[in-house]
C-alpha cells in the first residue's frame, strides 16, 4: 500500500455518469451496472474541465509513480476502497538486439501477481468493494483469475473462478492458493464465461466477465497515462498489444483522448496494432473484412493462451481504436511467437510471456511490410512474467562424480 495514501479520507473526485459505448446513453454513477441496455460496454465519463482546473502535468509527476498518482483520472472515491498490493510504474525495457535501436518493451510482468491483469482487476475490485458486491465470477485463461483472487481475498470478497480445461497448472494452483474456488471446464474461455453469465442471471453472483463491468477499462488505462509520462508527454509512434478481450486497448486510446482534453499531450496518436495468434484471430479477420462486429472465432488453439479469445464484447470498440490510429490487427503463427520469446531471452535477457513473444514476432512482420519503419519508436507490450510458463529443458549438466573436462567448457 502507497504510505501516502489516507484510507480515511474522501479525495477528489471528478466522475460525473458512465455511457454506453455504442449508443451513448447515460447512467448513473455510484451504481451497481454490467452491460448497457443494448448489452455493450460502458464508459466511465470524468468532468476533465474541472480536473483540468485543478490538477496539472508537474502535480502529477511530483507524485509517487505508482497507479494511484492518477487518482483524479480514476473512479474510486474513496481511498479506503482502495485495494492495493503496490502497483507500480512498470519500465520501458530496450530490446536491441532481439527488436532494434528504438523498440522498448513495457514490461507488465513486474505488477502483483506477474501480469497487466493487476491493473484492471485492482480496479474493478476496489469499486466492487464501494459498491457492496460481495460474490463475485469470473471466466480466465489464468493471469486475471490469479489477480482478481489475489484483490478479492485481500478485502474480503468471495470468488468463483472458471478455467479452460488446458489451463497451465501454475496458473490454477495460484488462483486457487490466494483464496478463490476455481473449476476447470471442458472448453474455451468463452464456455467458462456462459456458466458465469446463467450463473449471474440466477443471482448467484456478479459477473466479472471482460468489459461486463465498467471499470477493468479505467485500470487499464493507466498503462496509457504511464506510457506518456514516461515519455515526456509524447506517444510512440506505434504500439503492438497482445489482443484477446482487447480492455488494455480500448483503455489506452480512452486514455489518449482524455489527456488531450485536459491538454497535457497533443492531436498525434500512435498506430495501434492488435496483436492476436493465427490459430485465434477474430479481430485479424474482421479488419481485413471491414466490419465492426467480429465473428466467434471455431477451433481455437496458441501457445499463446492469453490471447485465445474466440470472442470479444468490445470488438467493435477494439476495431475502432485500431482504424482510427491508422494502425492494424496482424496475426503471428506460433513458430514465430516461440522464436520471439527465444530471441528475446537469448540476445536481450529479457523474459517475454508468450503474449509478448507475439508482440515482437508481429513488429518484425509490420518492419517487413513496410507498415513500421526501424527509426520509429516502438513500444511493445510485455503483458506477463515469462516465469509463468513452460520453458525448454537447460541442454548441458555435469556430473560432479567424474574428471570434469574443463577444455568443454
Amino acid at each position: 500500500m502507497n504510505p501516502n495514501l489516507n484510507l480515511t479520507a474522501d479525495r477528489p473526485t471528478f466522475v460525473t455518469h458512465l455511457e454506453c459505448s455504442m449508443t451513448g446513453e447515460r447512467y448513473e454513477a455510484d451504481q451497481v451496472h454490467g452491460l448497457s441496455r443494448v448489452g455493450r460496454p460502458l464508459l466511465v465519463r470524468y468532468d476533465l474541465e474541472a480536473v483540468k482546473a485543478q490538477v496539472d502535468r508537474d502535480a502529477i509527476a511530483a507524485r509517487p509513480t505508482d497507479l494511484w498518482r492518477w487518482r483524479e483520472l480514476l473512479p474510486v472515491r474513496a481511498t479506503r476502497d482502495i485495494v492495493s498490493l503496490g502497483e507500480i510504474e512498470t519500465p520501458l525495457v530496450p530490446l536491441p538486439a532481439s527488436g532494434g535501436a528504438n523498440v522498448l518493451v513495457k514490461d507488465e510482468g513486474r505488477l502483483p501477481t506477474g501480469s497487466f491483469k493487476a491493473r484492471g482487476l485492482v480496479m474493478a475490485v476496489a469499486m466492487a468493494k464501494a459498491l457492496g458486491i460481495t460474490r463475485i465470477a469470473m471466466p480466465t485463461n489464468g493471469n486475471a483469475g490469479a489477480a482478481l483472487a489475489a484483490y478479492a481475498t485481500r478485502c474480503g470478497i468471495e470468488t468463483i473462478v472458471f478455467c479452460p480445461e488446458d489451463t497451465p497448472e501454475i496458473n490454477v494452483r495460484e488462483i486457487a492458493l490466494q483464496g478463490a474456488r476455481v473449476w476447470r471446464v471442458n472448453g474455451l474461455i468463452d464456455d467458462c464465461g456462459a456458466i458465469v453469465g446463467e450463473g449471474a442471471k440466477q443471482g448467484r453472483w456478479f459477473d466479472f466477465s471482460t468489459l461486463k463491468e465498467p471499470y477493468r477499462i479505467e485500470g487499464k488505462k493507466t498503462m496509457g497515462l504511464e506510457l506518456a509520462a514516461q515519455l515526456g508527454w509524447r506517444l510512440p509512434k506505434a504500439i503492438f498489444y497482445p489482443t484477446g478481450g482487447g480492455t488494455g486497448l480500448i483503455g489506452m486510446w480512452k486514455a489518449f483522448a482524455e489527456l488531450e482534453a485536459l491538454g497535457w499531450i497533443g492531436a498525434e496518436r500512435p498506430k495501434m496494432f492488435a496483436v492476436q495468434a493465427a490459430g485465434c484471430a477474430p479481430m485479424v479477420k474482421a479488419f481485413d473484412e471491414g466490419v465492426e462486429h467480429a465473428e466467434r472465432w471455431e477451433n481455437a488453439h496458441t501457445v499463446a493462451a492469453g490471447i485465445r479469445v474466440p470472442r470479444a464484447v468490445g470488438d467493435f470498440l477494439i476495431l475502432r481504436a485500431v482504424r482510427e490510429s491508422g494502425g492494424k490487427a496482424l496475426a503471428v503463427e506460433d513458430e514465430a511467437i516461440l522464436r520471439a520469446v527465444d530471441d528475446a531471452a537469448k540476445q536481450d535477457g529479457l523474459l517475454l510471456c508468450p503474449e509478448g513473444g507475439a508482440t515482437l514476432a508481429a513488429y518484425r512482420r509490420a518492419l517487413a511490410e513496410g507498415l513500421v519503419g526501424a527509426e520509429d519508436e516502438v513500444v511493445l507490450f510485455n503483458c506477463a512474467t515469462g516465469l509463468k510458463y513452460p520453458m525448454p529443458e537447460a541442454p548441458n549438466w555435469l556430473d560432479r562424480t567424474q574428471p570434469i573436462d574443463f577444455d568443454r567448457l
